[in-house]
């Protein structure tokens, strides 16, 4: 018998959020009571705008990314479980933000494949993971579609946006990425755990594009609101 199976049989598994016995990582109840992210948004950069329009900001200054796609709002709980996954390597956590992710994505278009938001080298060996792509295996595995962990690397060591405004943000990760000619002609959907000003996941995007890339879509867990949202 699977040793993890024998372990639940014995221990039966609980909820992460409340500690009720659920045969999933999520009891139904935690699962409905998330901020999903279903209000009328842009269809781009997905930030509230009245009947889903696209908003002032992506008229005036077009990202480099076609659209996006956002599973919950950053709000509580996520914004106590996504840090708990970054910054305290509790791995659990992952599958389950993925399973959130893949089912909003029931019925997005497919991409040809997908490409977790990369980090430098320096800070996989300083986590021992990067978390992007622990939740990408999550969504790869249950929407049938390749993981690609190969064709784009972060070749400068930038410090955290947390923190940074929009300008600052926008120069911090000016030419960090490089992508192979791996992505010519593909549709590529980006998979990442927050949006918060985009900026990152524009970069990335604007990089593929210069690859040959044909559409880039951002596929994220949460997305950050403005205030009055």
């Amino acid at each position: 018998m699977n040793i993890r199976l024998l372990f639940n049989r014995v221990v039966p598994p609980a909820c992460l959020l409340c500690g009720a016995r659920s045969t999933r990582s999520l009891c139904p109840g935690c699962l409905a009571d998330l901020p999903w992210h279903r209000q009328p948004q842009c269809p781009q950069c997905a930030l509230p705008t009245p009947d889903g329009q696209l908003c002032g900001a992506c008229l005036q200054h077009p990202p480099a990314f076609d659209r996006t796609q956002a599973a919950l709002t950053y709000a509580f709980p996520l914004d106590q479980m996504i840090p708990r996954l970054k910054y305290h390597g509790q791995l659990a956590i992952a599958p389950v933000l993925g399973e959130c992710l893949a089912q909003a994505l029931e019925h997005a278009p497919r991409p040809d494949r997908l490409i977790a938001m990369p980090l430098h080298a320096a800070r996989i060996r300083e986590r021992g993971f990067n978390h992007a792509t622990e939740i990408a295996r999550s969504v790869a595995r249950q929407l049938g579609l390749p993981l690609d962990l190969d064709s784009c690397r972060r070749t400068r060591d930038t410090p955290p946006q947390m923190g940074l405004k929009y300008d600052a943000r926008r120069r911090n990760v000016r030419g960090a990425f490089s992508c192979s000619g791996e992505v010519q002609e593909q549709r590529i959907a980006l998979i990442d755990d927050v949006m918060t000003t985009g900026t990152s996941l524009d970069e990335l995007a604007a990089t593929l594009k210069l690859a040959g890339a044909l559409e880039v879509s951002c596929w994220v867990v949460a997305r950050t609101l403005a205030p009055g949202h």
